[in-house]
């Protein structure tokens, strides 16, 4: 504890009487300082037991000591010491009076106690106390190891919050909690939630205090709850949260920092274990994608449980984002230049995918394997599982949060596309990989954010043809076409269309066109010697009526 009023009268060397304040002698004294100034609060910080003499007051005219102490009160000063035998032989009633009416504790020095004395006393008694916090906090973090080296975390969480008193909470990136200690501050972590993911939001290390009485964002917690993020990157990774009665102590500051560094380290070193665990995931999927399921398995182990054994989906996903960090990022490589710093969360809007994808695998008791490819994210899950589930809601909610006049070729660039594959096997995962590309394709193309393969197959081709190069050939193509129409020589591009969608019939086309079938003849030989190309030819007639699809009106 720091030195108060109380063991200063208590000290058996400094033989202080107290003479006004009686009942605030509890009050911490931050230092002892000694000044003859008329007004000395301009240089008081607040805490300090001032030490006079009144060499330049005068102090047995009443109103002058009401204004002198009012002031030192205000100023925060917690005790007046006032010696006597000096310029007064006693302490003189108008500042006893006025040191009661503000409540001011006030103490009569005696002449054989200099002030040095006091302050040395004062100077002794915030060392000793400092010194304990000091052992105390080496004592928490030598049983903070141990736990932690026993237990992991939660053994971390146990001991920090009986060093402070209160409770401790774990929480992951997405603000969910891990761990509490003890058991019952469970429902009072969940509640910070959405500040811990405030928090993720600044930049690393950053801390914050919440609740707390008189706090009116969190009215139903009067805990004072201070969180700490996690690890070394500027994204951080976890946070920690400390809820206690009161403001943390030395020693109890001590411990939480000690808190923070264990932990920290137990993040960075489950970091590595996840990065090593990438390096699989990749070489298990690029012997997948060779054809070689038996090696795969082989390496896998029981890392995906029976993934590789039951159907699963293969999942693509890119944005426009990640290309174009992937692209800064090569030429930088190229040019021996350091990568810039992107913070904990290179991926962007991809790794919002993983965190989506993986938390929804562990809550249903699902393997899943994420694979970083590159400018893109390749995922393995089983087929009707969660993860999957979970990667669709998650596409839907982009979606149908993104204004309709927006495209994925022209707006946001951290924009997520999606491709799913149809669902398959471990022989056939090269074949899954294709459909997921071919999926992402065409969802790039129709400006959505996931398109699944098995709706692509069962859907027509035409929306294929939405794309900017489609259409300039087919424009290109009808261009000479539509130029003699111009002239108002002939209706060649309708009775292109009418033929062809005849199927070659002379009869129903030129039915259909309201003309003889020798004129729709005539137009057909026109048409082959403006293109120089023969309508025989099933290519050129295939070219013909995907530019008129391209090109009609909607």
């Amino acid at each position: 504890m720091p030195p108060t009023l109380a063991s200063l009268v208590h000290h058996s060397a400094l033989k202080l009487t107290v003479r006004a304040g009686e009942d605030r002698l509890d009050v911490p004294v931050r230092w002892a300082h000694v000044s003859e100034l008329a007004d000395p609060v301009p240089y008081m910080e607040g805490g300090e037991l001032l030490l006079i003499t009144a060499l330049k007051l005068d102090a047995e005219d009443p109103e002058a000591m009401q204004r002198y102490v009012k002031r030192l009160a205000g100023a925060g000063v917690v005790g007046l010491g006032f010696a006597v035998g000096v310029n007064y032989d006693d302490v003189p009633e108008a500042l006893v009076a006025a040191a009661r009416q503000e409540g001011l504790p006030l103490l009569e020095v005696p002449r054989r106690t200099p002030f040095l004395a006091i302050s040395k006393a004062v100077s002794a008694a915030i060392a000793a106390d400092q010194y304990r916090a000091v052992t105390a906090g080496f004592a928490a973090q030598r049983e903070l190891t141990r736990r932690t080296l026993a237990d992991g975390p939660e053994g971390l969480l146990v001991a920090l919050a009986a060093q402070v008193d209160g409770w401790a909470a774990l929480y992951d990136a997405s603000g969910a909690v891990v761990a509490t200690a003890p058991e019952w501050a469970g429902r009072r972590a969940a509640r910070l939630t959405a500040d811990v993911q405030r928090l993720r939001e600044r930049p690393a290390p950053a801390s914050s205090v919440v609740g707390g009485a008189g706090n009116t964002e969190h009215p139903e917690n009067a805990d004072r709850v201070e969180l700490h993020s996690l690890g070394t990157s500027r994204r951080p990774r976890s946070a920690l949260a400390v809820g206690t009665a009161a403001a943390l102590g030395t020693a109890e500051r001590y411990a939480v920092h000690s808190a923070i560094a264990l932990l920290t380290l137990t993040t960075e070193r489950s970091r590595s274990l996840h990065e090593a665990g990438l390096r699989i995931d990749a070489a298990v999927l690029r012997m997948l994608l060779a054809g070689e399921p038996d090696h795969a398995r082989t390496v896998a182990g029981d890392l995906y449980g029976g993934l590789l054994d039951a159907p699963f989906r293969m999942i693509v996903a890119e944005s426009p984002a990640a290309r174009t960090r992937a692209a800064t990022a090569a030429a930088q490589n190229a040019a021996g230049d350091a990568a810039p710093e992107t913070g904990g969360d290179p991926l962007g809007t991809l790794g919002a995918l993983v965190e989506v994808v993986e938390s929804a695998a562990a809550r249903a008791g699902e393997a899943v394997l994420v694979v970083p490819d590159g400018e893109r994210l390749v995922v393995l899950a089983t087929d009707g599982g969660a993860a999957v589930a979970a990667c669709v809601e998650h596409a839907s909610a982009l979606e149908a949060a993104r204004p309709a006049s927006e495209s994925l070729a022209g707006g946001d660039e951290e924009s997520l596309v999606v491709g799913l594959s149809a669902p398959s096997g471990p022989i056939a995962a090269s074949a899954a990989y294709k459909q997921a590309q071919q999926a992402l394709s065409v969802a790039r193309r129709r400006g959505r954010v996931c398109v699944e393969h098995e709706h692509v197959a069962a859907g027509s081709v035409l929306p294929l043809l939405a794309d900017d190069a489609v259409r300039a050939f087919a424009d290109g193509l009808l261009r000479a076409l539509r130029d003699h129409d111009a002239t108002g020589r002939g209706d060649l591009v309708a009775s292109v269309r009418a033929w062809l969608s005849r199927h070659g019939q002379w009869d129903a086309a030129a039915a259909d066109l309201g003309v003889h079938r020798h004129t729709l003849r005539y137009r057909m030989r026109r048409v082959e010697e403006i293109l120089g190309r023969s309508l025989d030819d099933p290519d050129v007639r295939m070219e013909l009526w995907l530019a008129l699809k391209a090109t009609a009106p909607d």
